[in-house]
């Protein structure tokens, strides 16, 4: 009997070798384990990308602020299209920052098919990194036959806000203004955003306010672009920098005041040495958090 009793007890003491050494390297394994990004809510929390997708049930426009140069944003950027797709099919709306707005009817003859891809690249004005990061995009729309939306102000007049302020903007031509949100803008310096840029342009001019104007007219043409071309029931997906999104300003704010009832979701992306919690700096940023390690390799 007291054999027996033994026999049990060293099997039970066994049996409990073995689950703490299979604990031990079930940890080890997470330690070594080198994730390439991690989600949070505004609180901090971690999420999975389920979890946020999830979400876009009940979302109308989502913007999806990168970091330019960050791979693991692009690559995510494609990846929620495709998933989008698969909700929403046809209604889902694309468009970026990456394209200006007088750009619009070369899009659209390029996703149409009427012009050549060659053609189009030689034509439209493409950022750098536009093969890497938004010529994928570009392509899922016209393979799927869905809309893009070219949502920037030309680059020349955002140039000619930042050297002479808004009211230069009065003097363009009709023509021109049909490129621009229409005049005259709100604008709020107030704005965490903007005080960050007030801030930036201290001692380097006599008219700091023209620098976050020309943010500005960024920020409402891009949400009245989106305004014109979203419509209820449909899901416009937005890329644009994260500066334009975050803290729910930029755009976001001027598009409130267009489509007040408007369900609007933000993703940043934000970078960090460790991501296992999120720095202080980042909590409420937006809607998800992207946090990518400061050490991933950048796109340029």
């Amino acid at each position: 009997m007291a054999q027996g009793k033994g026999f049990l007890k060293s099997l039970r003491m066994k049996k409990i070798s073995l689950l703490l050494l299979l604990l031990s390297q079930s940890l080890l394994m997470v330690a070594q384990d080198k994730l390439a990004y991690q989600l949070f809510n505004p609180a901090g929390e971690k999420i999975n990308y389920g979890d946020m997708l999830a979400v876009m049930d009940s979302t109308d426009i989502l913007f999806f602020g990168e970091l330019h140069n960050n791979p693991i944003a692009h690559w995510l950027q494609l990846e929620l299209t495709k998933d989008l797709y698969a909700k929403k099919a046809k209604q889902l709306v694309l468009g970026a920052e990456m394209f200006e707005a007088d750009n619009q009817l070369l899009i659209d003859e390029y996703l149409q098919g009427l012009i050549t891809e060659k053609s189009f690249e030689q034509e439209v004005r493409l950022w750098p990194n536009h093969q890497t990061d938004y010529k994928p995009l570009l392509t899922f729309a016209k393979v799927h036959q869905l809309k893009f939306i070219a949502s920037n102000v030309p680059r020349r007049y955002a140039s000619l806000v930042y050297k002479k302020g808004l009211k230069a903007l009065d003097s363009l031509s009709s023509t021109a203004k049909q490129y621009l949100a229409p005049l005259p803008i709100p604008f709020d310096i107030q704005l965490k955003s903007y005080q960050s840029m007030m801030t930036m342009m201290e001692g380097m001019g006599d008219h700091p306010t023209w620098f976050p104007k020309a943010q500005a007219i960024k920020d409402a043409t891009m949400a009245h672009f989106i305004s014109q071309a979203w419509q209820k029931g449909q899901f416009f997906l937005h890329f644009n920098g994260s500066f334009h999104s975050d803290d729910h300003e930029g755009i976001v704010w001027y598009l409130k005041k267009i489509h007040p009832s408007a369900k609007l979701k933000t993703i940043t992306t934000v970078s960090q040495t460790a991501i296992d919690q999120l720095e202080e700096a980042y909590l409420g940023k937006a809607d998800f958090i992207l946090c990518v390690p400061a050490s991933m390799t950048t796109t340029y």
